[in-house]
């Protein structure tokens, strides 16, 4: 079964759920090309069994019930509310044309009262409903009717999740990638079966839900995937972080990096800091070429621009010295719309293009 993944053209999420039970049983492997926010295209080979595991684990964590979908059914996200859903008996509810609050209200009505519900977002989205379920009732009462709000993709701004508990929804942050099958690390603790370790700052993951590997990439799968001494495969998340006491902390991709004024800068690290400060919740930190610096970081907003942007640049660049250190410091902020890939992601890739010419 193949499935476009981050590259998908908005398949009908009725046509995969009801192929699913088929390729679920069939012992064929599902295929999910993904290119993340700035790489090379590649299909994923993930088998029926890896991702029932990734199911039954969340199962298993938050309940199970009703699953809304709200994300394309063939980004791997997607999938596991379409699978999660199936394991459970339930007939999945969808969420009709563009994500906004209305439509998201509209299909949580859709939803069974008997059963408990959950649904899967990406920070953008909840984004959007935390800004109109402050002000209206619809969506307030909507997304506290869930008894689980996973919430992937990308780091969940720490001032977003507030906001969003406040308002009595219940959010759960995840980590993990198509690789994984989904999710694998939830709220820092990972899934039963699953194992997480750094080894030299990197984060490497074990356990049933990892795919086969890369179709028609060798290579790239024994490189990515490799066994080690202990005879255990593991996959190479590209990510920093550290496991201390059984919890997962991520602090950026190993590659995301600058380096300004001859100190290395995580971009990754910037933006989590940036994106504690009021008003720049849903920002983008992107590198840029620098001529005095060699390369500096630039912040991104969505329009429109405000006569506050100022004060919001020096509160940023304030808050990166004290967490980081002036070398880390943004250069600048940028007001200018924010390309998205189908998984709900920045593109990264886009944008950086964009900001260069």
């Amino acid at each position: 079964m193949q499935l476009p993944g981050s590259s998908c053209d908005g398949s009908d999420p009725r046509a995969v759920a009801e192929a699913l039970p088929a390729a679920l049983s069939s012992g064929d492997p599902i295929l999910i090309t993904t290119s993340g926010s700035t790489g090379v295209p590649k299909t994923v080979v993930l088998s029926a069994g890896a991702l029932r595991a990734s199911a039954t684990a969340t199962a298993a964590r938050i309940g199970e019930g009703a699953w809304l979908l709200a994300l394309p059914a063939t980004y791997v996200a997607g999938l596991q509310v379409l699978i999660r859903a199936h394991l459970a008996g339930a007939r999945p509810v969808y969420l009709a044309g563009p994500f906004t609050p209305d439509a998201f209200v509209a299909a949580a009505r859709e939803m069974p009262v008997s059963a408990a519900r959950y649904t899967s977002l990406v920070p953008a989205q909840l984004a959007t409903l935390v800004a109109a379920a402050e002000s209206e009732h619809g969506p307030r009462d909507a997304l506290r009717s869930f008894e689980a709000i996973l919430i992937g993709g990308q780091a969940l701004p720490v001032p977003l999740r507030e906001r969003a508990e406040a308002l009595g929804a219940r959010v759960v942050r995840t980590y993990g990638s198509t690789e994984t099958s989904g999710g694998c690390v939830y709220d820092g603790v990972p899934l039963d079966g699953v194992e997480a370790r750094s080894v030299d700052g990197e984060l490497l993951i074990a356990g049933p839900t990892l795919a086969d590997g890369y179709l028609g990439d060798d290579a790239l799968t024994a490189s990515v995937f490799p066994v080690g001494t202990d005879g255990i495969r593991r996959y190479r998340t590209g990510d920093a972080g550290t496991v201390e006491d059984g919890v997962v902390r991520v602090t950026g991709r190993r590659d995301n990096v600058i380096v300004s004024g001859g100190v290395n800068v995580s971009l990754d690290r910037v933006e989590t800091v940036v994106r504690g400060v009021p008003g720049l919740e849903l920002s983008v930190v992107i590198g840029v070429a620098d001529e005095r610096w060699g390369e500096a970081s630039v912040i991104v907003v969505e329009p429109p621009a405000t006569t506050d942007d100022a004060r919001l640049l020096d509160a940023a660049r304030a808050a990166v010295a004290g967490a980081i250190g002036p070398a880390a410091r943004p250069a600048r902020l940028v007001r200018r719309p924010v390309p998205q890939l189908p998984s709900g992601k920045p593109d990264r890739g886009a944008l950086r293009l964009a900001l260069r010419e």
